[in-house]
């Protein structure tokens, strides 16, 4: 049995988040979540992205939100294209958002937030067209001792 952070009522509610976020966008937004992890936040953040193939994305416009529950390490990513347009202080903005959130125990609310400002951004830069396709699943993904699960 996979351990889970989140009750099914939370991941259905950030599951509805992402796609409001991407019905305005062609970004692709996942979330990720560690329950520890023994390297540098933002390189295990990195080979999560990659792990999960959004580096993938027709435009590179991909954006995880990773989370390592025990250690209390926390990370938002972008890929290239949406990095070169967003302003210079977006993730550290978002990210200040979330973690505000976070410091309450509203873990859900801060992941909501930050989803709706990430598909804000996406939605500014990479507006959604009618031949979109959803590049990655819309799913939680979990990382127990180095195996992963998505749900």
């Amino acid at each position: 049995m996979k351990k889970k952070f989140f009750t099914k009522e939370e991941e259905i509610q950030i599951l509805e988040a992402i796609k409001n976020a991407e019905k305005n966008t062609s970004g692709e937004i996942r979330v990720h979540i560690d329950f520890n992890t023994y390297s540098d936040t933002m390189k295990r953040a990195r080979e999560i992205f990659v792990k999960l193939n959004m580096r993938k994305t027709k435009l590179k416009n991909g954006v995880l939100f990773y989370l390592s529950i025990n250690d209390k390490k926390f990370a938002i990513i972008g890929d290239n294209e949406i990095n070169k347009k967003v302003p210079d202080d977006f993730w550290e903005s978002t990210k200040n958002i979330v973690i505000e959130h976070f410091k309450k125990g509203e873990f859900v609310t801060g992941i909501d937030e930050g989803i709706k400002k990430a598909g804000e951004q996406l939605s500014i830069f990479f507006p959604y067209q009618k031949d979109d396709i959803n590049e990655l699943p819309d799913s939680i993904s979990y990382e127990v001792t180095g195996d992963s699960n998505e749900k």
